[in-house]
Parts: structure tokens; C-alpha cells; sequence
């Protein structure tokens, strides 16, 4: 049986680590404090933590204590490694509100409580205090400035024309190896985790603790998640992908996954689901041979939301998913409906206005479903309009009666372009 070392391996997870020799087998043998450190900068984490979140439950699930650290301390001044510019500064009631938000969604993967095998710890307990001659005494000292200023989280803005580096990003390097210190002297922790942006940072940790303490620890870092399209991975034409319901739905969700590249879908079963090697490896076969099916990207989606959300939403973003541009989308109950048309153009209609009748054509010029009354009557003679999934082929007005769930009329042109009127009012 494959050891842990070896599994991330073949699912992508490994880019640098520290010690070639002594790590592996101390990761086999089970029994590791370990962390990766997250910045509270928004009170809920989107798809780019994700990586990071079912890293830290592979560890937990190998025997291993892993610490979801927030950086209500650090999230103060802004991690400089990937960033064009500096972060604005959150205020203490913004922070604690992101620190609780993300607290929260970390417990989902992790089993977070007293005596559990995870742990959540927040820096501002150790650097909300902070003595700051005692800090430049015990920790600034130990720093080179001039290997401080060759790492490329550093070197990158201080080559940029346009924006410099504040002296506050400048000791977030120093502030995250006081971290992994600080943690090291709590709770023996031995390995910190993070991407490869975050491997200069992860290094000065590990040698101050060698420095301070004698002590042997360890760094390993995952490649970051890219997308073939060279666009940022977990951002959308609308934003970041949240893992909060109330900013991302279940079902957007669930269509982020579903819009896998072929390409992309196999790296991301194998770095993202819990999935068996054998039955990733089946999934990635079958993309090859028959692509039109999807059936990767299918069982991606149905993975992440079930993790993220639950088994149940899963479940009904799937029978959205295959209903919403059918005769079906009818039986979808509200909350499902909702969800599915979150993000499709929408326009606000009064009840008044329905009882009253709209005329189809009027509406398909209104919504942008059509360019003019004329090509509204053509696309209605040639059957690409559906109302509510049924194919809508003559000029009868929209009423009332063709609200679903008394709140929506879904019109649709051809196979996707869809709008949704909404009733503003209430019956």
C-alpha cells in the first residue's frame, strides 16, 4: 500500500518539501502536528482554499493533528506573496466577523473540538500582544534582509514599477515564522503546509525554529491550482466562487465544477475529491475515450458539492442541472429553483402587470431575447422560444398562470440564452 507521501504524489500535491530523508517516513508513521495558516480577509473562503482545506483532511484521515490556523494577527497586514498590491487593512470588527465566518467552514472538513484530531487557532492570541523590542530582539535578528528581499514573494514587487512593498508586507515573512514557532513551542507542531507561493515564508519558519530552539521541522508545499485557459482558478465572470450558500448557491456551485475542462478534470478529482485512486483513474479513462459524456466532471461536481454543502444539495443541483432547460424545470421545488436561477438575467415584473397580460412579443424585446418585433415573431414561427421549458409558438400574452411557484416566468431562446421574470409583489 502506497504510503501518504506517495498518494499526494500521484494526486498532484507535492512541489517542495524540506528533508527528502527524514519526512516520508515520518508522515507514514503517523502522529504529525502540522498547519497551514489562512488570512481572514472575507467571512467566507472560496474554491481557492479548497486545495488547502482537503490537504489538512488527508492528513487527519492519515493520523496525523492537523491546525486550521486564522490569521486574525497576520490578516491585519496582508500576505504579500502572489499580490500585484497591498491588501487594504481590516478593521477589528470586520476581522472578527471574517475570523468566525471561516472558522466555521474549516470545522466542516476538519474534526475541530476537545481531545479531536484537529485543531483552530487564531495568531492574534500570541501577536495581538506582541512586545515589539522583544520581537525584533528574539525574531528580526535571526533575519537577513538581504535573503529576505531574494525571495520572489519579495523580489517580484520590489522589480514592479507600480507598485512598491510597504515595510508592514515586508515582516509578514518574520510574523509567519514567528507563527510556525509559536505553534511549535504550544503544540509540537513540526510540519507547515502551504502552496508554492508560500515556500520562502515556510522555510524562514523552519529555520528559525532550528535557530531557537535546536529543533528539527519541516516544509511542504502543493503546486498551486491553475486553469488551461490561463484565467485564475475559482474566479468567474461574477467573482470568487464562495463556499458560503448565501454568496455562492449550491447549484452555481455545483456548475463551476460541472464546467471542468476535459483537460483539467482529472487533475482536479485527483487534488480535490476523496475519491479511490482506482475509481479516479476509471473516470479519467472514460473522459478519454467517450468526452461527450462528462462523466469526470459529473462526478467532480457531485463530490465538491457534496462535500461542501451536503450530500442533499448535491443531489438537488443534479436534478436542476438536468431539468432546468426541460419541460421539468416545473417540478423543481423553490429552493432549488431559486438556486438554479441565481445567475441568469433577470427582469422584475408586477403582479398588476400579469394579471393584466404581457404580450410575448413585447417581453422577448424587453428581456434582450430578441433585437425587434419582427425577430421576436420569427423566432416565435420557428419554435426557439420556451416558456418555462415548453416551446411557446404564438402570440398569447403571459399571465399570471404561468408563474412557477407563484414567483417566476423562466423564458428561454434556442438550447441556453434564458431570462427570468420575477413578481416583485406578493399575492
Amino acid at each position: 500500500m502506497p504510503g501518504l507521501l506517495d498518494d499526494l504524489r500521484w494526486r498532484g500535491l507535492v512541489h517542495q518539501l524540506t528533508d527528502q530523508e527524514t519526512l516520508p517516513g515520518r508522515l507514514d508513521a503517523g502522529g504529525m502536528v502540522l498547519y497551514i495558516g489562512f488570512d481572514p480577509t472575507a467571512d467566507s473562503l472560496h474554491v481557492g482554499h479548497l486545495q488547502q482545506l482537503c490537504t489538512l483532511r488527508r492528513y487527519q484521515e492519515a493520523g496525523h493533528r492537523p491546525i486550521a490556523l486564522v490569521g486574525g494577527g497576520t490578516g491585519m497586514i496582508g500576505d504579500p506573496s502572489g499580490k500585484s498590491e497591498e491588501r487594504n487593512l481590516l478593521g477589528p470588527e470586520e476581522l472578527e466577523a471574517n475570523r468566525a465566518g471561516i472558522g466555521a467552514q474549516m470545522a466542516r472538513f476538519l474534526d475541530i473540538g476537545p481531545g479531536g484530531p484537529a485543531m483552530l487557532a487564531d495568531n492574534l492570541e500570541w501577536l495581538g500582544s506582541a512586545d515589539l523590542i522583544g520581537f525584533l530582539r528574539d525574531v528580526g535578528k535571526l533575519f537577513s534582509v538581504n535573503e529576505m528581499v531574494r525571495k520572489d514573494s519579495v523580489r517580484s514587487r520590489l522589480e514592479g514599477r507600480e507598485q512598491s512593498l510597504s515595510f508592514t508586507e515586508f515582516s509578514y515573512m518574520l510574523l509567519q515564522a514567528w507563527d510556525f514557532l509559536e505553534l511549535h513551542d504550544r503544540y509540537h507542531c513540526e510540519l507547515q503546509l502551504g502552496g508554492s507561493d508560500q515556500w520562502g515564508n515556510i522555510t524562514e519558519g523552519v529555520d528559525l525554529i532550528r535557530r531557537r530552539r535546536g529543533a528539527q521541522a519541516f516544509g511542504l508545499t502543493s503546486p498551486l491550482v491553475t486553469k488551461a485557459d490561463g484565467t485564475k482558478f475559482g474566479k468567474t465572470e461574477s467573482g470568487n466562487v464562495w463556499l458560503d450558500p448565501a454568496r455562492t448557491t449550491p447549484y452555481t456551485f455545483f456548475q463551476f465544477w460541472l464546467r471542468t475542462a476535459d483537460s483539467e478534470a482529472g487533475s482536479y478529482l485527483r487534488r480535490f475529491t476523496f475519491l479511490a485512486r482506482q475509481r479516479i483513474e476509471e473516470l479519467e479513462q472514460a473522459t478519454a475515450d467517450h468526452p461527450e459524456k462528462r462523466e469526470a466532471q459529473r462526478a467532480l461536481a457531485h463530490e465538491m458539492t457534496a462535500l461542501v454543502h451536503g450530500e442533499d444539495e448535491a443531489r438537488r443541483a443534479e436534478a436542476a442541472a438536468a431539468v432546468l432547460f426541460t419541460e421539468g424545470i416545473a417540478g423543481l421545488d423553490p429552493p432549488t429553483l431559486e438556486g438554479a436561477l441565481a445567475d441568469a438575467p433577470s427582469t422584475s415584473v408586477s403582479r398588476a402587470e400579469l394579471e393584466e397580460g404581457l404580450g410575448i412579443v413585447a417581453v422577448l424585446v424587453t428581456t434582450g431575447l430578441a433585437k425587434s418585433n419582427s425577430e421576436a415573431r420569427r423566432l416565435l414561427g420557428a419554435g426557439s422560444v420556451y416558456v418555462n421549458g415548453q416551446r411557446w409558438a404564438e402570440e398569447r400574452p403571459l399571465g399570471v398562470g404561468d408563474l412557477l411557484h407563484g414567483r417566476w416566468i423562466v423564458l428561454r431562446r434556442g438550447r441556453r440564452d434564458q431570462h427570468v421574470l420575477v413578481v416583485t409583489d406578493s399575492a
